[in-house]
């Protein structure tokens, strides 16, 4: 059960008032990082302390940081041993690409100490991942089951973890991991600093956390609004056949450079690759059929600019960390409204405009009800439709702007 709860404040700090070291500083200050995140700030220097946490913010709001560093900093004081380099401190995540990008963050961070990070994901051979163990690692960073094979296999040893965390809990829940999550739980030592984030806060989560933590510390990075402030949202109402003629019509504007197409299938994310193609549009897609080599070389060519449309279905675009993407469009509305808040959170990063454009069927009349009551403001519909619906909106003062619980409440007052 979590101890105390801290919320975002508008103090401002810097990372030397956080308890970094000059190595650490020395880091961030060659990375261009001037002033801390919001749960940089309220997580860096209780972590240092070693005390357990649970963390819940949005995506990119520079989490990875705010456990990577304390992590790596206790680890080096602890004069590290690296001629035998047991494995010390385990992250699980539940996507390969999120697992190579939290293993290229420790990197980074931790480029001034003499600390291995390894990283462990299914979908390739193990034979590179079990050299890079017999080597010596003081970091693992793994997808569950992966890291429960190669346990199976007596190739990884948990005995000397010291800090253990679970990152997108949540996501781990949608993807069935919660079982492979809890056998290696009862791997690890239960002397150890836990730390679980997550960018929702299920029952699910919430009872996975009262398992694993013990007093912890709870910071919850809640703004406003759920959307980012940077984000202009707009919706086009479709009928289904015409979603594709759609999309092309979208994407012949050629000052979309670099967009992000969301679909909720990994076989809609297939055929609009295809069709995009076939239409001269610079395309690739990511989903979980692609092999690890070919997701890896999707996401490097979107990076580089050398595609101009990535469409990626939901489970495989986690762990997508590019911060110059111009639009995202939701081809297929996702079934809830954090998941939106997720997906156009991809766009309007580091300091820059973006622009969400979501086609919504009839059929999809519910979801879009329930991302605007989260929203607490309807999305506006886009003028500029060739394809336009008959689909009735709704009127601006008939979306809700009382969050969801607050209504619940004062529907109970009144039949009080």
């Amino acid at each position: 059960m979590s101890e105390n709860v801290q919320t975002q404040t508008a103090e401002e700090c810097g990372f030397e008032e956080l308890g970094l070291t000059k190595p650490f500083l020395d880091t961030l200050d060659g990375e261009g990082y001037t002033r801390p995140t919001p749960i940089q700030r309220q997580a860096i220097s209780v972590l240092l302390e070693g005390r357990d946490m649970l963390g819940c913010a949005q995506t990119g709001t520079g989490k990875t940081a705010a456990f990577a560093l304390p992590t790596l900093q206790r680890l080096m004081a602890a004069k590290p041993n690296v001629k035998k380099r047991p494995i010390r401190a385990l992250v699980i995540a539940p996507t390969r690409e999120l697992a190579q990008q939290v293993a290229d963050s420790f990197q980074i961070y931790g480029k001034r100490t003499p600390l291995r990070t390894g990283v462990i994901y299914g979908g390739v051979s193990q034979v590179p991942q079990e050299k890079q163990l017999r080597k010596g690692v003081d970091i693992v960073v793994a997808t569950p089951g992966r890291l429960l094979d190669l346990m199976r296999q007596g190739l990884v040893n948990l005995s000397k973890i010291e800090v253990f965390i679970i990152d997108e809990a949540d996501r781990m829940f949608d993807m069935g991991f919660i079982g492979d999550v809890r056998a290696i739980v009862s791997a690890i030592p239960k002397d150890r600093q836990t730390l679980l984030f997550s960018a929702t806060m299920p029952a699910s989560v919430q009872h996975l956390a009262d398992s694993v933590l013990t007093r912890a510390v709870e910071v919850r990075i809640t703004p406003e609004s759920p959307a980012a402030g940077t984000v202009e949202h707009y919706v086009y109402l479709v009928e289904r056949k015409n979603k594709g003629a759609l999309l092309e019509h979208l994407l012949s504007d050629e000052r979309l450079k670099r967009t992000l197409v969301f679909t909720r299938t990994k076989r809609t994310a297939e055929h609009l690759a295809v069709d995009l193609k076939q239409s001269r549009v610079s395309t690739d897609a990511i989903h979980s059929n692609k092999s690890q080599a070919a997701r890896k070389r999707a996401l490097e060519n979107f990076k580089a600019g050398r595609v101009r449309v990535l469409v990626a279905s939901d489970i495989a675009a986690r762990g997508i960390d590019v911060d110059d993407i111009s639009h995202v469009i939701n081809f297929d509305l996702p079934g809830s409204g954090e998941v939106y808040v997720h997906r156009t959170g991809r766009t309007g990063r580091a300091g820059h405009r973006g622009i969400a454009w979501s086609f919504c069927t009839i059929e999809e009349r519910s979801q879009l009800d329930d991302i605007e009551k989260l929203l607490r403001q309807p999305i506006e519909t886009a003028a500029d439709n060739p394809f336009p619906s008959p689909l009735p909106r709704k009127n601006k003062d008939e979306v809700s702007t009382t969050p969801a619980r607050n209504r619940r409440t004062m529907k109970r007052r009144r039949r009080r």
